[in-house]
């Protein structure tokens, strides 16, 4: 009889430790996957900040521009911004969303540049943005997705994070409004 209590005690305890293991495992899983995602997400964010920034470049030394590879960047940005859409925490999803509004406003600086009525002010404008606000803007989401992954983690860093964000929004909705007063005095 206690040989058999002392079994029973044994397969109880094997299945404790089988389904703690599987449960570690599926926590490994998850987070293996949310590193994954969030290795995509900084990759696309910089390929299209790059790509936006290497096509003002080339416009402002007279060689020609293939859109192409700005929309490609534009297109993988926008495909892991919307699964991360899904799978972010609030405090990640707020610093992509503004990322990703003003990734937007630098992509209408290229596309409104060979119209620009004052080229030079305009040139300098697109890698005031790029160099600046928006670079910033890459780091912010880098470093907000390394602090979510507990891989970077700073005293303080939330109001660092809100004072970064408050910057770019400022520094996105002036751009955005002077790309707006240009096409309407061009219009």
């Amino acid at each position: 009889m206690l040989s058999q209590r002392a079994g029973r005690a044994q397969a109880a305890e094997q299945h404790r430790r089988a389904d703690r293991e599987r449960e570690e495992g599926r926590a490994e899983q998850a987070f293996e996957a949310k590193r994954d995602l969030y290795a995509r997400l900084n990759t696309t964010a910089r390929a299209y900040r790059v790509a936006a920034r290497d096509a003002v470049e080339a416009a402002e030394r007279g060689e020609s521009v293939d859109p192409a590879v700005l929309d490609a960047a534009k297109e993988a940005w926008a495909e892991h911004y919307s699964q991360a859409q899904m799978a972010l925490s609030n405090e990640v999803l707020v610093v992509a969303s503004a990322l990703n509004r003003s990734l937007g406003v630098g992509y209408s600086v290229v596309k409104q540049l060979p119209g620009s009525p004052r080229l030079d002010e305009a040139y300098r404008r697109a890698k005031t943005w790029f160099g600046g606000p928006l670079s910033d803007g890459v780091y912010l989401l880098r470093v907000t997705l390394r602090h979510d992954l507990g891989v970077e983690v700073e005293a303080g860093f939330e109001q660092a994070r809100m004072r970064r964000l408050a910057a770019l929004d400022g520094a996105r909705d002036g751009l955005a409004h002077a790309l707006a007063a240009e096409r309407a005095r061009a219009a």
